[in-house]
Protein backbone atom coordinates (compact mmCIF):
# COMPACT_ATOMS: atom_id res chain seq x y z
CA UNK A 1 0.00 0.00 0.00
CA UNK A 2 1.34 3.38 -0.85
CA UNK A 3 0.37 6.52 0.53
CA UNK A 4 0.12 9.30 -2.93
CA UNK A 5 0.36 12.90 -1.65
CA UNK A 6 -2.16 13.46 -4.32
CA UNK A 7 -5.24 11.46 -4.67
CA UNK A 8 -8.31 11.84 -6.16
CA UNK A 9 -12.08 11.63 -4.87
CA UNK A 10 -15.32 11.28 -6.51
CA UNK A 11 -18.97 10.52 -6.10
CA UNK A 12 -19.76 7.27 -7.66
CA UNK A 13 -23.58 8.41 -7.77
CA UNK A 14 -24.92 8.04 -11.49
CA UNK A 15 -21.50 6.77 -13.17
CA UNK A 16 -22.11 3.49 -15.00
CA UNK A 17 -19.29 1.66 -14.22
CA UNK A 18 -17.68 1.23 -17.53
CA UNK A 19 -17.37 4.86 -17.49
CA UNK A 20 -15.71 5.01 -14.08
CA UNK A 21 -13.56 2.62 -14.88
CA UNK A 22 -12.31 4.93 -18.21
CA UNK A 23 -12.26 7.63 -15.51
CA UNK A 24 -9.53 5.19 -13.54
CA UNK A 25 -7.61 4.67 -16.30
CA UNK A 26 -7.19 8.31 -17.36
CA UNK A 27 -6.08 8.96 -13.56
CA UNK A 28 -3.76 6.11 -14.30
CA UNK A 29 -2.14 8.15 -17.72
CA UNK A 30 -1.94 11.18 -15.30
CA UNK A 31 0.25 9.71 -12.74
CA UNK A 32 -2.34 9.29 -10.19
CA UNK A 33 -1.93 6.71 -7.82
CA UNK A 34 -5.25 6.61 -5.58
CA UNK A 35 -8.51 6.65 -6.78
CA UNK A 36 -11.59 7.68 -3.39
CA UNK A 37 -14.94 6.21 -4.36
CA UNK A 38 -17.57 7.17 -1.64
CA UNK A 39 -20.81 4.78 -0.21
CA UNK A 40 -23.82 5.79 -1.47
CA UNK A 41 -27.16 4.43 -2.47
CA UNK A 42 -26.59 3.09 -5.60
CA UNK A 43 -24.07 0.56 -6.61
CA UNK A 44 -22.35 -1.22 -3.45
CA UNK A 45 -18.81 0.39 -3.59
CA UNK A 46 -17.54 -3.08 -2.62
CA UNK A 47 -18.52 -4.27 -6.23
CA UNK A 48 -17.00 -0.85 -7.85
CA UNK A 49 -13.97 -1.20 -6.12
CA UNK A 50 -13.64 -4.86 -7.47
CA UNK A 51 -14.53 -3.54 -10.82
CA UNK A 52 -12.29 -0.74 -11.29
CA UNK A 53 -9.59 -2.72 -9.63
CA UNK A 54 -9.86 -4.98 -12.35
CA UNK A 55 -9.58 -2.74 -15.04
CA UNK A 56 -6.74 -0.92 -13.96
CA UNK A 57 -3.03 -1.89 -13.44
CA UNK A 58 -1.41 -0.43 -10.82
CA UNK A 59 -4.39 2.28 -9.08
CA UNK A 60 -5.36 2.08 -5.69
CA UNK A 61 -9.09 2.33 -4.73
CA UNK A 62 -9.65 3.61 -1.20
CA UNK A 63 -13.57 3.74 0.07
CA UNK A 64 -14.45 7.28 1.50
CA UNK A 65 -16.16 5.64 2.90
CA UNK A 66 -18.30 2.66 4.44
CA UNK A 67 -21.37 3.02 6.07
CA UNK A 68 -20.83 0.91 9.33
CA UNK A 69 -24.67 0.68 9.32
CA UNK A 70 -24.86 -1.38 6.18
CA UNK A 71 -22.09 -4.19 6.93
CA UNK A 72 -21.33 -6.13 10.13
CA UNK A 73 -17.74 -6.42 11.29
CA UNK A 74 -17.39 -9.65 9.19
CA UNK A 75 -18.85 -8.72 6.24
CA UNK A 76 -16.32 -5.76 6.13
CA UNK A 77 -13.51 -7.80 7.12
CA UNK A 78 -14.19 -9.85 4.29
CA UNK A 79 -14.49 -7.27 1.92
CA UNK A 80 -11.75 -5.99 2.90
CA UNK A 81 -9.05 -8.67 3.42
CA UNK A 82 -10.21 -10.47 0.12
CA UNK A 83 -10.07 -7.10 -2.41
CA UNK A 84 -6.66 -6.90 -1.08
CA UNK A 85 -5.61 -10.48 -1.38
CA UNK A 86 -7.17 -10.81 -4.91
CA UNK A 87 -5.67 -7.31 -6.08
CA UNK A 88 -2.64 -6.68 -4.53
CA UNK A 89 -2.77 -4.53 -1.30
CA UNK A 90 -4.57 -2.14 -3.83
CA UNK A 91 -8.06 -1.18 -1.50
CA UNK A 92 -7.63 1.01 1.01
CA UNK A 93 -10.76 1.08 3.51
CA UNK A 94 -12.44 4.03 5.33
CA UNK A 95 -15.27 3.73 7.64
CA UNK A 96 -17.78 6.14 8.75
CA UNK A 97 -20.73 6.13 11.34
CA UNK A 98 -22.75 7.94 8.53
CA UNK A 99 -25.38 10.16 9.60
CA UNK A 100 -28.85 9.85 11.60
CA UNK A 101 -31.20 10.87 8.17
CA UNK A 102 -29.40 8.25 6.14
CA UNK A 103 -29.17 5.70 8.86
CA UNK A 104 -32.73 5.61 10.43
CA UNK A 105 -34.26 7.27 7.21
CA UNK A 106 -32.94 5.27 4.69
CA UNK A 107 -31.82 2.25 5.73
CA UNK A 108 -33.90 1.50 8.91
CA UNK A 109 -31.75 0.92 11.85
CA UNK A 110 -31.82 2.72 14.70
CA UNK A 111 -28.76 5.56 15.23
CA UNK A 112 -26.59 5.57 17.85
CA UNK A 113 -23.41 7.69 19.43
CA UNK A 114 -21.08 7.66 16.92
CA UNK A 115 -18.13 7.77 19.03
CA UNK A 116 -19.09 4.59 20.69
CA UNK A 117 -20.29 2.71 18.14
CA UNK A 118 -17.88 3.11 16.19
CA UNK A 119 -15.19 2.28 19.24
CA UNK A 120 -17.26 -1.33 19.30
CA UNK A 121 -17.09 -2.34 15.64
CA UNK A 122 -13.77 -1.45 15.48
CA UNK A 123 -12.84 -3.84 18.50
CA UNK A 124 -15.19 -6.21 16.71
CA UNK A 125 -13.20 -6.06 13.43
CA UNK A 126 -10.22 -6.14 15.53
CA UNK A 127 -11.38 -9.35 17.84
CA UNK A 128 -11.98 -11.37 14.20
CA UNK A 129 -9.65 -13.65 12.60
CA UNK A 130 -9.82 -14.03 9.03
CA UNK A 131 -10.41 -17.38 7.81
CA UNK A 132 -9.67 -17.15 3.90
CA UNK A 133 -6.37 -16.62 2.07
CA UNK A 134 -4.84 -13.86 3.55
CA UNK A 135 -3.43 -10.62 1.41
CA UNK A 136 0.27 -9.92 1.76
CA UNK A 137 -0.01 -7.10 4.20
CA UNK A 138 -2.19 -6.51 6.51
CA UNK A 139 -4.95 -4.26 5.47
CA UNK A 140 -5.07 -0.41 6.71
CA UNK A 141 -8.18 1.06 7.76
CA UNK A 142 -8.62 4.37 8.62
CA UNK A 143 -12.02 6.33 10.01
CA UNK A 144 -14.11 9.27 9.07
CA UNK A 145 -13.36 11.53 11.99
CA UNK A 146 -13.69 15.10 12.16
CA UNK A 147 -14.23 16.51 16.03
CA UNK A 148 -11.61 15.51 18.72
CA UNK A 149 -13.58 12.59 20.11
CA UNK A 150 -13.48 10.55 16.90
CA UNK A 151 -10.04 11.82 16.06
CA UNK A 152 -9.32 9.99 19.21
CA UNK A 153 -10.59 7.32 18.39
CA UNK A 154 -8.32 7.18 15.10
CA UNK A 155 -5.40 7.59 17.03
CA UNK A 156 -5.79 4.34 19.06
CA UNK A 157 -8.27 1.74 17.27
CA UNK A 158 -7.41 2.44 13.58
CA UNK A 159 -4.97 3.51 11.13
CA UNK A 160 -5.74 7.15 10.81
CA UNK A 161 -8.49 9.38 9.46
CA UNK A 162 -10.30 10.69 6.37
CA UNK A 163 -11.37 13.97 7.13
CA UNK A 164 -13.98 15.19 4.45
CA UNK A 165 -14.99 19.18 3.67
CA UNK A 166 -12.49 20.70 5.56
CA UNK A 167 -9.88 23.49 5.88
CA UNK A 168 -6.04 23.24 6.35
CA UNK A 169 -6.84 24.94 9.75
CA UNK A 170 -8.60 21.92 10.86
CA UNK A 171 -5.94 19.54 9.21
CA UNK A 172 -3.85 21.15 11.83
CA UNK A 173 -5.73 20.49 14.54
CA UNK A 174 -6.08 16.62 13.05
CA UNK A 175 -2.48 16.29 13.12
CA UNK A 176 -1.92 17.45 16.88
CA UNK A 177 -4.64 14.57 17.90
CA UNK A 178 -3.44 11.97 15.34
CA UNK A 179 0.37 12.60 16.20
CA UNK A 180 3.13 10.87 14.38
CA UNK A 181 3.20 7.33 12.69
CA UNK A 182 -0.92 7.61 12.06
CA UNK A 183 -2.14 8.79 8.72
CA UNK A 184 -3.96 11.56 8.05
CA UNK A 185 -6.02 11.62 4.32
CA UNK A 186 -8.00 14.81 3.52
CA UNK A 187 -10.74 15.39 1.13
CA UNK A 188 -10.60 18.82 -0.53
CA UNK A 189 -13.00 20.33 -3.12
CA UNK A 190 -11.70 22.11 -5.75
CA UNK A 191 -12.75 24.24 -8.77
CA UNK A 192 -11.18 25.43 -12.03
CA UNK A 193 -13.14 28.72 -12.05
CA UNK A 194 -11.51 32.05 -11.93
CA UNK A 195 -15.28 33.67 -11.49
CA UNK A 196 -15.92 34.97 -7.98
CA UNK A 197 -19.85 34.42 -8.48
CA UNK A 198 -19.73 31.59 -10.50
CA UNK A 199 -17.18 29.41 -8.01
CA UNK A 200 -19.33 30.87 -4.71
CA UNK A 201 -22.38 29.54 -6.35
CA UNK A 202 -20.95 26.51 -6.29
CA UNK A 203 -19.31 26.68 -2.87
CA UNK A 204 -22.59 28.09 -1.24
CA UNK A 205 -24.33 25.13 -3.09
CA UNK A 206 -21.53 22.87 -0.69
CA UNK A 207 -21.60 24.49 2.54
CA UNK A 208 -25.74 24.73 2.23
CA UNK A 209 -25.77 20.80 2.19
CA UNK A 210 -23.41 20.07 4.98
CA UNK A 211 -24.60 22.63 6.83
CA UNK A 212 -27.76 20.49 6.82
CA UNK A 213 -26.65 17.58 8.62
CA UNK A 214 -25.73 17.85 12.16
CA UNK A 215 -22.61 15.98 12.41
CA UNK A 216 -20.89 18.48 9.32
CA UNK A 217 -22.72 21.54 10.96
CA UNK A 218 -20.86 21.55 14.18
CA UNK A 219 -17.70 20.61 12.24
CA UNK A 220 -18.15 24.14 10.13
CA UNK A 221 -18.71 25.88 13.70
CA UNK A 222 -15.36 24.30 14.98
CA UNK A 223 -13.65 25.65 12.14
CA UNK A 224 -14.60 29.03 12.94
CA UNK A 225 -17.75 29.71 10.94
CA UNK A 226 -21.15 30.94 12.52
CA UNK A 227 -24.38 30.22 12.31
CA UNK A 228 -24.60 33.76 10.58
CA UNK A 229 -22.41 31.95 7.73
CA UNK A 230 -25.65 29.83 7.13
CA UNK A 231 -28.40 32.61 8.09
CA UNK A 232 -29.99 33.26 4.70
CA UNK A 233 -27.61 33.08 1.69
CA UNK A 234 -24.28 30.96 2.65
CA UNK A 235 -21.76 33.72 3.78
CA UNK A 236 -18.96 34.26 0.91
CA UNK A 237 -16.23 33.50 3.49
CA UNK A 238 -18.08 30.07 4.49
CA UNK A 239 -17.72 29.11 0.58
CA UNK A 240 -14.02 30.40 -0.07
CA UNK A 241 -13.44 28.18 3.36
CA UNK A 242 -14.54 24.61 1.84
CA UNK A 243 -13.45 25.08 -2.14
CA UNK A 244 -10.22 25.93 -3.39
CA UNK A 245 -10.90 27.51 -6.69
CA UNK A 246 -9.43 29.92 -9.08
CA UNK A 247 -6.29 28.97 -11.60
CA UNK A 248 -4.35 26.19 -10.67
CA UNK A 249 -1.94 28.40 -8.83
CA UNK A 250 -4.58 28.66 -7.07
CA UNK A 251 -5.60 25.25 -6.14
CA UNK A 252 -2.18 24.40 -5.57
CA UNK A 253 -1.73 26.57 -2.84
CA UNK A 254 -4.72 25.33 -0.70
CA UNK A 255 -3.14 21.60 -1.07
CA UNK A 256 0.12 22.82 -0.44
CA UNK A 257 -1.66 24.18 2.62
CA UNK A 258 -2.70 20.96 4.10
CA UNK A 259 0.36 19.37 3.37
CA UNK A 260 2.39 21.67 5.26
CA UNK A 261 -0.65 21.33 8.30
CA UNK A 262 0.08 17.55 8.06
CA UNK A 263 -1.74 15.63 5.65
CA UNK A 264 -0.12 13.02 4.65
CA UNK A 265 -2.41 12.93 1.35
CA UNK A 266 -4.70 15.34 -0.27
CA UNK A 267 -7.47 13.67 -2.00
CA UNK A 268 -9.06 16.21 -4.26
CA UNK A 269 -12.83 16.07 -5.45
CA UNK A 270 -13.51 18.48 -8.24
CA UNK A 271 -16.77 20.47 -8.31
CA UNK A 272 -18.26 19.88 -11.59
CA UNK A 273 -19.40 23.56 -13.05
CA UNK A 274 -22.85 22.10 -14.70
CA UNK A 275 -24.61 18.78 -13.42
CA UNK A 276 -23.65 16.54 -10.95
CA UNK A 277 -21.02 14.59 -13.39
CA UNK A 278 -17.55 15.36 -14.60
CA UNK A 279 -16.86 16.58 -18.12
CA UNK A 280 -13.95 16.75 -20.03
CA UNK A 281 -13.68 20.47 -18.61
CA UNK A 282 -13.88 19.75 -15.40
CA UNK A 283 -11.73 17.13 -15.36
CA UNK A 284 -8.64 19.89 -16.83
CA UNK A 285 -7.47 20.14 -13.45
CA UNK A 286 -6.99 16.82 -12.84
CA UNK A 287 -4.33 16.33 -15.65
CA UNK A 288 -3.26 20.22 -15.00
CA UNK A 289 -2.23 18.75 -11.42
CA UNK A 290 -1.65 15.66 -12.42
CA UNK A 291 2.78 16.45 -12.12
CA UNK A 292 1.82 16.49 -7.75
CA UNK A 293 1.03 12.85 -7.92
CA UNK A 294 4.32 11.49 -6.33
CA UNK A 295 4.33 8.20 -3.60
CA UNK A 296 5.49 8.73 -0.32
CA UNK A 297 6.02 6.25 1.99
CA UNK A 298 3.69 5.51 4.27
CA UNK A 299 4.30 6.05 7.93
Amino acid sequence: MRIDKLAVWINTIGYRSADLVAFARRLEEWGYGTLWINDGMGSDPMVLAARILAGTGRLQVALGVANIYSRDPTTMIGAQYGLNEQWGGRFLLGMGASHAFIVEGMRGHTYARPVATMRAYLEAMAALAYPGPPPAEKPRTVIAALGPKMLELARTHADGAHPFATTPGHTAIARRILGSGKLLLVEQAVMLESDPGRARAVGRGLVSGLAAMPNYRNSLLRMGLTEADFAGEVSDKAADALLAWGDEADIRRRIQEHWDAGADQVAIQVMPGDGELLTAADEKVLELLAPLASATDAP
